[in-house]
């Protein structure tokens, strides 16, 4: 090689630089995350002899006098000496990789990207160009766009006599492409002809990586790039206008969560001008992120299993550090540029990123982080500004985001350019799907949010969420304290006029469309204090005697509460409730019609598993509004229907349909229910399963299509055969999630329902999965 190039130190570099990778990837002599292996300290050591601070300033002879060092060390480490013949290197390279598809960091990328394990790896084996190979050659990595912003322009790194792992790694901070513009003009018009060849060709944001050996531009690979949610708006809106995508197009290379990015918050104006700006870096992955600081993988991991706003903070990320940056809300690394792994990672993943702070001075082993006189601990609060690449010292307050504030009214729709994408793809999305998109609401202020987001109605108001309040809570109590049926009729008596006045704002607030109200669900212990003390406080608040309390307590006390008397059994035991909730239900649906807007109501019966428990509750409902509609001389167009939660409502959802007239699956229960697994529980194991690919995916966050998926679509079947215009939705956490909503849209419900804030990704995944199945027809 050295005789081919004519440079003897090119040669050598390329050699010690093959020792080193194969070592660490191949023969295993890779160093924890954050730590120098022992071939990179045997560098270290022979650059420090020989006083220079990098690779690239070893000349030949120091080159040439290092290999035997790297050898020696693989000698010693691995008890063999290194590899020499071609075949048995190459062998060994393509074992590594096969081998990889099953290590740690694999498997956590396959569960968050929905990767099957069967799928297999592959392997490419292709000849390689040389950007080592002095002054006039580099390395780097473009995108066609920002991948941040979004912005039209050529966006990325490159480094000058290197190759691409320095770029990518982290290890070195390459320059911005925009500095080859002016220091090499023509090699950056080359690459902006690319760029452009690129997106018209795949239509679509490339990452491509390239190689100038000596002055000649060579491109090693493109793919569609990843992007942050904000650029990945931006991009399909303006590839729109400028006729590279049809609207179609558009609307599929949008993945449904970066809609949601476009909500999220951002730091408040004047909580950043009296916040301390400890380092500046390279604005990676945009957004605004506050949390505690941890040092490695495990510490961040660990604090979100607290529940805990966590930073991951690196001197440079690696492979290995894939589970903390699933775990952290922001990335923060010391060294590495905007096409580094850190950045690459969190853009994927849509966290906040600042990389690059080559200020900041990161030990993992005492979990420090010092810049200038600033000394922060592991578990110490910082913010990051990932749209501006500023770190700041302590927890930096947010405000609403710009689509937000004109959604409620303080920022005018024409000043906010990303307000007008967010609503164009959202008329686009509403042009293409057929599934309707609700939420799921408790309050009046709940439902207008969601209304301000674009639902279509609310498919699950929780009535118990109406009883936390103070004095609700008191009467709710004393309800439940009652001796006998007298003494619960008056304090359900009392507990009315708060249901009726909730109901009837909660149907001012969403006019002419559907309200699903859910009869009381839990069970009723879950409303009185357990701790003997607050027993005691209660009884003499209610001033029953602080026996009845203890007793009562006792009498309620389940094994397991979700199992037990909750749902429609409750209303089946007191009939009385079912009146009260239904009375409150109907005298406000009168009002909200007097008012001039009759509701489009709904009544849910809830953890119905045989057909006559629902019978049994609609009956208590029809009579209860037959009365207050003769009373009053006002009718109120209603139906009934229930929560399919039970897998035995949706194997009998035959029966269950001559009873009602809508379903609406309740996918939290039903999952736990079918798997006989308790999501407050399996955290315990539930990271094991994970590594063993016994999940596919988290089953609450993601519909389980082969085992729940399956009970969903015989009870669509089932239902339908009997009740043909049967309605049905699905009003569990599931009811946001992309995946889980392209299964709704093939088994053919009629809705979903969401939270809030998932309704804008629901409308975009409910008309991808229509234009999806559009694709799959003949």
């Amino acid at each position: 090689l050295a005789e081919r190039a004519g440079n003897v130190g090119f040669a050598y570099d390329c050699y010690r630089r093959f020792i080193q990778a194969y070592g660490e990837v191949v023969l295993g002599l890779a160093a924890p995350p954050g730590e120098p292996g022992p071939l990179a300290r045997e560098l270290a050591a022979h650059k420090a002899e020989v006083g220079l601070p990098a690779e690239a300033d070893l000349h030949a002879e120091q080159l040439v006098a290092l290999i035997p060092r790297l050898k020696a060390v693989v000698q010693q480490r691995c008890g063999a000496p290194f590899p020499q013949d071609a075949r048995e290197q190459l062998w060994g390279a393509i074992g590594a990789v096969f081998r990889s598809w099953n290590n740690e960091r694999a498997v956590r990328y396959r569960q968050r990207y929905g990767i099957p394990r069967a799928w297999g790896t592959a392997v490419n084996v292709q000849a390689m160009v040389f950007g080592n190979s002095g002054p006039s050659s580099a390395t780097g990595v473009a995108f066609t766009r920002d991948p941040a912003s979004g912005a039209h322009e050529l966006y990325g790194e490159y480094l000058v006599n290197a190759q691409g792992e320095d770029v990518v790694a982290g290890g070195h901070t390459p320059a911005p492409l925009a500095r080859m513009a002016n220091e090499w003009p023509e090699r950056y018009a080359e690459l902006e002809a690319v760029a452009d060849k690129l997106e018209r060709h795949f239509g679509d944001m490339q990452d491509f990586e390239f190689t100038i050996e000596e002055e000649k531009l060579y491109l090693l690979q493109t793919r569609t790039a990843k992007r942050s949610g904000p650029a990945a708006v931006r991009i399909a809106v303006e590839m729109r206008a400028e006729g590279l995508l049809d609207e179609v197009a558009a609307l599929r290379s949008i993945p449904a969560d970066s809609i949601g990015a476009l909500l999220a918050p951002t730091f408040d104006a004047g909580a950043l001008a009296a916040a301390k700006r400890i380092t500046r870096g390279l604005p990676a992955g945009p957004g605004a992120a506050a949390g505690r600081l941890a040092f490695t993988s495990e510490a961040a991991a660990a604090a979100a299993e607290a529940r805990a706003p966590v930073v991951l903070c690196r001197i440079e990320t690696s492979p290995e550090d894939l589970q903390g940056m699933l775990a952290a809300d922001g990335i923060l690394t010391a060294r590495g540029g905007v096409s580094s792994h850190a950045a690459l990672v969190a853009r994927q993943l849509g966290k906040v990123c600042v990389c690059g702070a080559s200020a900041l001075v990161i030990d993992t082993r005492r979990r420090t982080l010092a810049v200038g006189d600033v000394l922060l601990r592991e578990g110490d609060a910082v913010s990051l500004d990932g749209g501006t690449g500023a770190v700041y010292a302590g927890s930096v307050a947010t405000s609403p985001s710009e689509v937000r504030r004109v959604l409620a009214g303080k920022l005018a729709a024409e000043a906010s350019p990303w307000h007008q994408r967010f609503a164009t793809v959202m008329a686009w999305a509403d042009r293409h799907r057929r599934m309707a998109v609700r939420a799921n609401a408790d309050t009046p202020a709940a439902a207008r949010e969601a209304q301000r987001l674009g639902a279509e109605g609310i498919g699950l108001c929780r009535t118990e969420h109406m009883f936390f309040d103070d004095e609700r809570l008191d009467e709710m109590r004393r309800m439940i304290l009652a001796a006998d049926e007298a003494e619960r009729r008056a304090a359900l008596a009392a507990l009315l006029p708060f249901q009726r006045e909730d109901f009837r704002a909660l149907f001012a607030a969403m006019g002419e469309q559907p309200v699903t109200i859910r009869l009381l669900d839990p069970p009723l212990h879950e409303f009185l204090p357990i701790a003997p003390e607050a027993r005691r406080a209660l009884a003499a608040k209610l001033g029953v005697p602080a026996a009845r309390v203890d007793e009562r307590v006792e009498a309620l006390a389940e094994a397991n509460p979700m199992l037990g008397c909750r749902g429609c059994r409750l209303g089946i035991l007191y009939p009385e409730i079912t009146q009260m909730q239904a009375r409150a239900i109907f005298e406000a649906a009168v009002a909200a019609g007097r008012d001039g807007t009759p509701p489009r109501l709904e009544v849910m019966v809830p953890l119905v598993g045989f057909p006559e428990e629902l019978a049994d509750q609609a009956a208590v409902v029809r009579r209860t509004a037959e009365a207050v509609m003769a009373e009053t001389g006002e009718r109120v167009r209603y139906q009934i229907g229930t929560m399919i939660e039970v897998p035995r409502a949706a194997v009998t959802a035959d029966a269950i349909a001559e009873h009602a007239e809508f379903f609406s699956f309740g996918t939290n229960d039903l999952t736990q229910m079918t798997l006989g697994l308790s999501r407050d529980d399996m955290h315990g194991f539930y990271d094991r399963y994970v590594r063993k690919e016994i999940f596919a995916a988290n089953p609450f966050a993601q519909l389980d299509e082969a085992g729940v998926g399956r009970l969903i679509a015989e009870a669509v079947r089932r239902g339908r055969q009997t009740r043909p215009n049967l309605k049905l939705g699905i009003c569990g956490e599931h009811g946001g999630d992309p995946a889980s909503i392209a299964f709704c849209q093939r088994i053919g419900l009629d809705y979903v329902s969401c939270s809030a804030p998932r309704v804008p990704v629901a409308k975009l995944a409910a008309a991808q999965a229509a234009l999806a199945e559009d694709a799959e027809e003949p």
